[in-house]
């Protein structure tokens, strides 16, 4: 596979050239110092990877390239090369396009690993980030499961629910609220819609098992 390198430090340029070159699959086809310049290379050059720095100050950074070489060139691979171990940096990077996220202080066999997960088309982030963003969403789905949909109403959805529940019509209802018909009628959508329910039996069975038959 045939790698770019784009970063604007010489010895960290330099350091990755002699870190790759000689290992299996791998061939350095070229080297950049900044985004415009590894745009232009990439487009000459056609790697199957690009090996992109993140922080590149004094000239076109590294998201910003990767981006513009994501509208570019489709197809091709851009790894992220970066010091920040940082959510923030990740999701930036993913959003704009970047096939891989791998951090500066990773070991060198897990940046081959990276350049080949990514010439291969799969999508690759360093060990940490992905652990870190699987028990985010595992905690995510937790919550979910323990979330109860009556809590997802307004104190007004509640009202406009508890009241249908005790038999009150539309009208009655903004009688007593002191708002619309229509405004009544736009509550109750919405607490179907949250509760996905579908019928005013339905509203009724669920505000009795919610004990608001009891409100006052």
């Amino acid at each position: 596979m045939k790698v770019l390198v784009v970063d604007d430090h010489a010895v960290v340029r330099s350091g990755l050239i002699m870190l790759l070159h000689g290992k299996q699959g791998i061939e350095i086809i070229g080297e950049a110092a900044d985004g415009e310049e590894g745009i232009r290379a990439a487009q000459q050059l056609k790697p199957d990877v690009v090996l992109m720095d993140l922080n590149m100050p004094g000239g076109m950074d590294g998201l910003t390239a990767t981006a513009e070489l994501r509208r570019l060139m489709p197809s091709m691979a851009i790894l992220i090369l970066s010091m920040h171990d940082d959510d923030e940096y990740l999701f930036r990077a993913i959003h704009v396009g970047a096939s891989g996220y791998i951090l500066k202080s990773s070991p060198h066999e897990e940046l081959l690993t990276a350049i080949r997960s990514v010439a291969a088309g799969n999508a690759y982030l360093y060990p940490t980030a992905t652990k870190r963003l699987m028990n985010e969403y595992i905690e995510r789905l937790k919550q979910g499961e323990n979330k109860d949909t009556f809590e997802t109403l307004s104190e007004r959805e509640k009202e406009v629910l508890a009241l249908i529940a005790k038999g009150f019509s539309n009208k009655e209802i903004a009688e007593q609220l002191i708002i619309s018909v229509k405004t009544v009628e736009s509550h109750k959508s919405n607490v179907m819609e949250k509760l996905g329910l579908k019928t005013r039996p339905e509203l009724v069975k669920f505000a009795v098992k919610k004990g608001l038959l009891n409100f006052e």
